[in-house]
């Protein structure tokens, strides 16, 4: 079966690209020539990348690439105009001339406008404007209009064909705004080995930058902004290819690390670099600094860090574990975080993983500060085992669900095969949404 690109919905289900002209509509391709794109060469580096990725899914449309400039002159009767409020020229006199009303977006995390605009400035006859908010904003935006011309986020991963088309055009009066109800969305790539390690391994010589930034680019393109790398050892995110952050940073997707991998260090990098026993009673000062260096490698970067402490290698600690001690942990990575970030900890994003036994510390009175985010799990099967109450609603860090689709343990392993129905995933996650569990997931 052939299924033509306009016939697809796209991930905000609102289709404004059709293969058919009606009046008053805007060319996008015509006779397989496509608009030329406009963006200010000043805007975020990942919106440039991802302006770029656009120019590459017009060509794999029409089989013609269309000009990209870096511009704040655009010119020619089609145009599509790209920009982030504040860091584009282009965005920003079209929000001061009233040409695109962006009020409700403006302060929206990760918002977009995507709109028609006729006769925007002198010479342009018609413009599609994408406009963000912010950085990922933009680049939601942009990856939603290739989408809406016919490419699949898995293009790349799942050899998702597009099909071509000569002539599609943008619906007079298209006005698209739109953002995430969730805050961080993502992914943990785990339980890797050996298939994704192996395939990396082969393909790209282990989980380096090149890598990393087809995983960025699916991130963004099925509009998440969010990772826990893989981790098994022997492997450090942060420590194999020091491009792997960078590169995240640049593309405008944040970095994080497992719920037993506290401090912004990779669970192998104890190995490496710890020295004496995975134990605060016995090792406070070398965990300490271990700590440190965790946060002060990774400090200019997009990030949210992991507070607290379990046993090593995704293990309980022991039998006896005093809660006022783990909560002890946690007010000294605290008090490090502050020092090495130099700012407010509530401006710092930082989770509390309840996995395992974890929660059963939550349920015997243990508490974090309020801007920490509470990151609530399933039982292994699917099932979320607790949400937030109403007194807890309150918290200014929220609440979030680490959910597993894949999971190595007691008392059974299941390893890269769907077990967990589709229909089952959004029962679940809607009752998080519900509940206010809407920070991460």
């Amino acid at each position: 079966m052939v299924v033509a690109p306009w016939s697809l919905s796209a991930l905000s289900d609102a289709r404004f690209v059709e293969s058919a002209w009606a009046p008053g509509s805007m060319a996008l391709v015509r006779d397989g020539q496509p608009a030329e794109l406009f963006v200010d060469g000043d805007d975020w580096p990942g919106v440039l990348r991802a302006a770029g990725d656009l120019q590459s899914d017009f060509e794999r449309v029409t089989g013609r690439p269309p000009e990209l400039h870096r511009s704040s002159a655009p010119s020619g009767s089609n145009v599509v105009i790209i920009g982030t409020i504040g860091k584009s020229r282009l965005i920003d006199d079209l929000v001061l001339r009233t040409v695109i009303d962006f009020s409700k977006t403006e302060n929206r995390w990760e918002g977009y406008l995507i709109e028609q605009v006729r006769d925007p400035w002198p010479g342009v006859e018609n413009a599609l404007v994408i406009a963000g908010s912010d950085k990922r904003g933009t680049i939601f935006g942009i990856y939603e209009v290739s989408e809406q011309i016919g490419v699949s986020p898995w293009y790349w991963w799942a050899d998702v064909p597009t099909t071509k088309s000569r002539n599609l055009f943008v619906a007079e009066g298209t006005r698209i705004s739109d953002a995430p109800a969730v805050r961080y969305r993502g992914i943990f790539i785990n339980d890797e080995a050996p298939a994704f390690s192996g395939w990396a391994d082969e393909k790209f010589g282990g989980a380096n930058h090149r890598l990393y930034a087809q995983v960025f680019e699916l991130i963004l393109r099925l509009r998440g902004n969010y990772l826990w790398p893989a981790m098994w050892r022997p492997r450090s995110f942060f420590d194999d290819d020091p491009e792997n952050v960078r590169l995240a940073d640049e593309y405008g997707i944040v970095i994080g690390t497992t719920h037993h991998e506290p401090m912004m260090r990779a669970h192998d990098d104890w190995g490496r670099y710890g020295e004496g026993p995975w134990d605060y009673t016995r090792n406070k000062e070398r965990l300490q600094e271990f700590w440190r260096g965790g946060v002060d490698r990774v400090k200019t970067y997009d990030k949210i860090v992991s507070l607290g402490m379990r046993g090593d290698g995704d293990e309980a600690m022991s039998e006896d574990t005093n809660i006022a001690l783990l909560e002890r942990v946690v007010a000294d990575q605290r008090q490090i975080l502050a020092e090495v970030m130099d700012q407010p900890l509530p401006e710092i994003p930082q989770l509390w993983a309840l996995y395992k036994e974890v929660q059963g510390y939550y349920e015997r009175g243990m508490r974090v500060p309020d801007d920490v985010t509470v990151l609530w799990s399933v039982d292994n099967w699917g099932n979320i085992r607790l949400l937030p109450t109403t007194d807890e609603w309150e918290r200014s860090g929220g609440a979030g669900v680490y959910y597993h689709f894949d999971y190595v343990g007691g008392p059974r392993n299941y390893k890269w095969m769907n077990v967990t129905p589709i229909a089952k995933v959004c029962e679940q996650m809607h009752l998080a949404w519900k509940y206010g569990a809407d920070r991460i997931w």
